[in-house]
């Protein structure tokens, strides 16, 4: 993997590695849990516990772990776990895309991504 941008964050809460991960309050960062999370980039294969040092790499590629079925190309967004699914466009709704597939994949499989954060915006 060629990361661009790799940062280190203090982890609120436990980060689990290869998973999209999200801001919190006073510049620490937490797994995203949903679609709508504010991604800030993907964890690295080690994770962290919380209070400690978590890196993410918020440009670049990097691997992620999956919560579902994609293809390659599709964007990708947080399940409930972190885990990338593909994002869809929910009207009404800002979906969170943390990056793009560079390989099919399945549940629980790591694959390669290219992380740019992103919105879906679809008005109602």
């Amino acid at each position: 993997m060629t990361p661009l941008l790799i940062k280190s964050f203090r982890a609120a809460l436990i980060v689990a590695g290869n998973r999209i991960v999200s801001a919190a309050a006073d510049g620490e960062v937490n797994t995203a849990s949903a679609n709508t999370d504010p991604s800030i980039g993907i964890s690295n294969a080690m994770g962290a516990e919380a209070g400690s040092m978590v890196d993410l790499t918020q440009v670049g590629w990097a691997e992620l772990k999956l919560g579902g079925t994609v293809s390659f190309g599709d964007p990708l967004t947080s399940d409930a776990e972190g885990r990338g699914v593909e994002a869809t466009p929910v009207t009404g709704t800002v979906v969170r895309v943390a990056a793009i597939a560079m390989a099919d994949g399945e549940v629980d499989e790591v694959i390669p991504v290219l992380v740019m954060p992103s919105i879906l915006a679809t008005p109602a």
